[in-house]
């Protein structure tokens, strides 16, 4: 039987160059105070043997531990999962959260935590205890959760909060939920459209309610009425249904329609298709979230393309300044999102209510 070829370690790289295992750590983890020189020499030895760092080695040069934590909704996450309706903002997370870890040597690992359990703090802890994560990034709606907050801030780890406008603690940083919802707004009324509905996402999450401000405010902007014209939603398609089915059921129904999330305009779609409604000739829709399945809908949906993937990795950036003492920035960090145009929105002009 062939014999198993021994990994090559962090000592074979050290006895290699003749310097000490905390030099070499240093070089891995593109610290200061190595020489140029001898910098070179152990990134060639690294080559040369075919050493791949290990967290454990990493973890030789100090107390860092390499690890970001990222904490999701369970129920949520779960539920999106069993479904397997095309969700995928946990896959966008670990794109952005992942790719800038590796650029710093860091590994990023998911943990789902419910928020509405009173063993939350517990669950935490034993999560810190078990993996003693450099930091934590915290997603809505545990962004806004005051015992993970409280507790966190308790245990001195620097942490993220996505979906978060508070400065109590932490570090906050926005997807502009507000001036996306206004910018959607503002596409449709430039498309000649006056009357415009929303749907609004789950009242447990902040942002739903920013993104209606920003429906409101750019109505308000264009001297358009808003009465009559929200209806709640909680991000499923069921709540979707039932939402643009009030809204077309109106007197007077909206000639376009704002969904605060791609099931709810998925519904919506299908709510018009049994109504006789064409989209976008009879109605225009706008979704919240760009997940894949906005390209193959009939007709394709114009959406907000929620800059999931670019806020993970501004998340995971400021911890690692804030692990390395770097000033971090005063004013409340802003993600902007874009809006992708696409076949289901037309000039008001054009609809024909049936």
């Amino acid at each position: 039987m062939a014999r198993r070829r021994q990994a090559v370690t962090i000592r074979h790289v050290a006895a290699d160059v003749g310097v000490s295992l905390q030099t070499v750590s240093r070089v891995i983890n593109n610290e200061p105070n190595v020489r140029p020189e001898l910098k070179e020499r152990v990134l060639e030895a690294i080559n040369r043997l075919g050493y791949v760092p290990s967290i454990a080695a990493q973890r030789m040069s100090g107390s860092r531990s390499y690890l970001i934590l990222a904490l999701n909704d369970r129920d949520r996450t779960i539920a999106d999962w069993r479904a397997r309706q095309g969700t995928d903002w946990v896959d966008q997370m670990l794109l952005g959260g992942m790719l800038k870890c590796a650029e710093h040597g860091y590994r990023m690992i998911v943990e789902l935590v419910d928020t509405h359990s009173d063993h939350v703090t517990r669950e935490l802890l034993a999560a810190i205890a078990a993996l003693q994560p450099d930091g934590i990034i915290l997603t809505p709606p545990h962004s806004d959760n005051p015992q993970i907050v409280r507790c966190l801030d308790e245990q001195k780890i620097p942490f993220a909060r996505i979906g978060s406008k508070a400065r109590d603690a932490g570090m906050p940083i926005l997807m502009d939920d507000e001036g996306a919802a206004a910018t959607a707004t503002r596409h449709l009324v430039d498309h000649g459209h006056r009357r415009i509905g929303f749907i609004a996402g789950a009242a447990e999450y902040n942002l739903s309610g920013w993104r209606v401000d920003g429906w409101k405010a750019a109505m308000t902007e264009a001297g358009l009425p808003t009465d009559g014209l929200l209806q709640a939603g909680d991000f499923t398609y069921a709540s979707g249904e039932s939402a643009a089915q009030a809204l077309l059921a109106l007197p007077e129904p909206p000639t376009a329609i704002i969904a605060s999330s791609d099931q709810m305009a998925l519904a919506t779609l299908e709510v018009a298709r049994r109504s006789g409604l064409a989209v976008p000739r009879d109605l225009s829709i706008i979704s919240f979230d760009n997940t894949p399945m906005m390209q193959f809908t009939q007709p394709q949906l114009t959406a907000i393309d929620q800059p999931i993937a670019a806020t993970a990795s501004k998340a995971v950036e400021l911890i690692i300044a804030a692990q390395k003492g770097d000033v971090l920035p005063d004013a409340l960090t802003v993600i902007p999102a874009s809006l992708v145009e696409r076949g289901s929105v037309a000039s008001a002009r054009q609809t024909v209510r049936a």
